[in-house]
């Protein structure tokens, strides 16, 4: 079972920061296979601060929902298009398999050789009968089928349709019945028989099957030698010689084609119900090439998922991941309202009014009597100063304030100086597109039925502010149309004043009722408001509820 800690959409240094420590306390605690994961890009700063203390990135998911690769055999049996079909039944008999792929050396998928397919070689219906003699085989793995001993003679490689022929009645009737055949292309099965195997010889059959263990007269192996007839030696009885020798037939003139195939990426639901209507047994998974990566039987669909979550920084289900909904979530540690997040069955849900998620991730190592790398110590250091401002968001408390002091000792560098050299990374607004910056730190909020965006990002100066306000309003604008949103609003925060601007289209009724003061068209100022969470989210919740 895999555990996967991840942040919200559109991570932000908490998200990423808090995700990589947990994930590392859950190791050091005994749990196997836990690893922090994101579901979006990295900004700047971020990939700034994971550089600075020497930690990778965690593994980008942008997607957790269950997919064909997560449930399909990998290490499959397979048998070879050119191999007799009596090896793949050992297969099928060995692994206790209903079907078997046809592969060839390049992982090329032919098709499927399966239990009704080789019924109908060993056991024809009836209407088939009067052909049921008549088989693609080679002499050569005949002998090799019924482990035979060559006599005399060089067996042919090359696959024909032969007719089977027992030759279990007096010559006059056999001589009869094999003028009825081409000679050439008749295997004839017969025991110690001399009369019949002289006349076999005569007329032509360039193979024969003495069975039985019996043997063939120095003179009559003399003629075969001379008439260029292959003689092989059976120590199978006549009737099972000639039902082994079906297995002589390769697999590709068996198998058949598989109408349902899916590839690796397809949702594992998706893929469910196309196989509930089908009859096959196994389905192959294929790459753009056709060649087979892995194999699904409809016992695998039943599997449960090997994999499950615990959210960090967030606990709505409209800003987890994508898939999340299809997993099981064991954990939530969170900072943020409550989203109503839905589960199965009882989680540890840690959610605590700091400024940080990090905050509660280092409290957990303390309790756990755990002290922190100085690698890990950084990222939270940096998780706490990004979502707390340093300790001065109205967000900020004394346990923030704490840890802030903590976690710079264990990290050799003080709270300070890390904020100062974070936030002279990169100005978002210089550095991203307006559509990047309104996704930045981005959360997806739904109030009374109604779905919202707000995003946050944080400068040291307000500068250059007015010649990106139109380019920014008019992708907030296209956000709107494009998901279908009530609004959509960008908080620009100067760290520095403490003030920001708040720029936000939609609902034209919503924006008339927010009465900061107007800055410009659809930009206010909002003085003394830094925090998302604590200041403005629950300011708009208010406006929401003055229209709706």
């Amino acid at each position: 079972m895999e555990t996967i800690v991840i942040g919200h959409r559109n991570p932000d240094m908490d998200s990423i920061c808090s995700a990589v420590a947990y994930a590392e306390l859950k190791r050091r605690l005994g749990e196997h296979h836990v690893r922090a994961a994101r579901c979006g890009a990295l900004n700047e700063r971020i990939t700034f601060v994971l550089e600075k203390f020497g930690v990778a990135q965690p593994d980008f998911l942008p997607d957790v929902t269950p997919q064909v690769g997560d449930f399909m055999i990998r290490d499959y049996v397979c048998v070879a298009p050119d191999r007799p079909v009596g090896e793949a039944l050992e297969l099928l008999r060995e692994h206790r398999l209903r079907a078997l792929p046809v592969v060839g050396t390049d992982r090329r998928f032919y098709g499927v050789l399966s239990e009704n397919k080789l019924l109908d070689l060993f056991l024809p219906p009836r209407d088939a009968a009067d052909h049921a003699r008549e088989v693609r085989v080679s002499p050569a793995n005949v002998a090799s089928e019924l482990g035979g001993k060559k006599l005399v003679g060089e067996l042919s490689t090359e696959e024909q349709i032969y007719t089977l022929m027992v030759a279990a009645m007096d010559s006059d009737t056999f001589a009869g019945r094999l003028a009825r055949t081409v000679p050439a292309r008749t295997i004839l099965f017969v025991g110690d028989r001399d009369d019949v195997q002289r006349a076999a010889i005569a007329a032509g059959v360039k193979t024969i099957v003495v069975t039985g263990g019996a043997a063939m007269a120095d003179d009559i192996l003399a003629l075969a030698r001379q008439e260029g007839v292959a003689v092989v030696a059976s120590t199978w009885d006549t009737a099972t010689s000639v039902f082994l020798s079906r297995g002589a037939v390769v697999a590709e003139h068996v198998l058949e084609s598989c109408k349902v195939s899916f590839d690796a990426d397809r949702p594992l639901a998706s893929a469910r119900r196309s196989a509930v209507l089908s009859n096959q047994f196994i389905f192959p998974v294929l790459d753009n090439d056709g060649r087979l990566d892995g194999l699904l039987s409809k016992s695998d669909f039943l599997k449960p998922v090997a994999r499950r979550l615990i959210l960090v920084d967030h606990n709505e289900l409209s800003q987890a991941v994508p898939g999340a909904t299809e997993l099981p979530i064991v954990e939530i540690l969170d900072h943020h309202r409550l989203g109503n997040t839905p589960t199965e069955t009882p989680i540890l849900f840690l959610n605590q009014p700091v400024g940080s998620t990090c905050t509660i991730v280092a409290d957990l190592y303390a309790r756990h009597g755990q002290t922190p790398s100085r690698e890990i110590a950084g990222l939270m250091l940096a998780g706490i100063i990004s979502d707390t401002l340093n300790g001065t968001s109205p967000t900020a408390t004394d346990t923030d304030r704490r840890f802030l002091g903590e976690l710079a000792s264990l990290a050799g560098i003080s709270a300070d100086d890390l904020a100062a050299e974070i936030f002279a990374v990169g100005s978002p607004l210089r550095s991203l597109s307006p559509r990047e910056v309104i996704a930045a730190d981005a959360k997806i909020y739904e109030e009374r039925g109604l779905k919202f965006s707000v995003a946050q990002i944080e400068e040291v100066t307000f500068s250059g502010f007015d010649e990106h306000q139109a380019n920014l309003r008019t992708a907030l604008r296209e956000r709107v149309e494009r998901e279908g949103l009530f609004f959509a609003a960008l908080l620009l925060t100067d760290i520095k004043t403490q003030n920001s601007y708040l720029l936000a289209e939609g609902n034209s009724e919503f924006l008339r009722a927010i009465n900061y003061p107007e800055q410009a068209e659809h930009v206010w100022l909002l003085e003394g408001v830094v925090s998302r969470k604590k200041q403005l989210l629950p300011y708009l919740t208010e406006c929401l509820a003055a229209v709706r």
